[in-house]
């Protein structure tokens, strides 16, 4: 009787644990260029994203770029989980956003740029942690909605 006891009482404990506790897509990822859909000689020499959760209801995020020709880009935000707007600083086509994380290995930002939506970004990580899935829905200058693709590696 003890025992079910204590597997019950450890079974409510784990599920009134927060969703977003201990989220698998924290950590330092690295874009696989092959992925983008630009000759090679358009994309980036490298791109890393690194995702941290300071606590269960804010997302922050790390953003480094490097363009064909060596110039750097930066991006910083650390933004509620409740869809609140937060500032996003740095040169990455951003400078605001919101978040929700519908599940602990989903992320989702909604970003916008001096007033105008800009894109939403759908981080999704596999189940064995080693591969970060990036959708991306925008629009063409002529008002097209298009979606993208690409995966990020792990980084140790």
């Amino acid at each position: 009787m003890k025992t079910m006891f204590v597997a019950l009482l450890t079974a409510l404990v784990l599920q009134a644990a927060p969703a977003t506790a201990g989220s698998p897509l924290v950590g330092r990822w690295a874009l696989d260029l092959a992925t983008l859909p630009m000759p090679p000689e358009a994309r980036p020499q490298r791109v890393t994203m690194g995702f941290a959760q300071p606590d269960a209801g804010t997302w922050r995020t790390h953003i480094e770029m490097v363009d064909p020709n060596g110039g750097r880009m930066d991006s910083d935000a650390t933004l509620a989980l409740d869809g609140t707007p937060g500032s996003i600083t740095g040169s990455y086509w951003a400078d605001v956003g919101t978040a929700k994380m519908p599940a602990p290995n989903v992320v989702v930002l909604q970003l916008a740029y001096q007033g105008t939506p800009s894109s939403t970004r759908i981080y999704s990580v596999t189940e064995d942690g080693s591969t970060l899935t990036e959708t991306k829905a925008a629009f063409r200058k002529d008002g097209t909605p298009f979606l993208q693709t690409t995966t990020f590696t792990r980084l140790p």
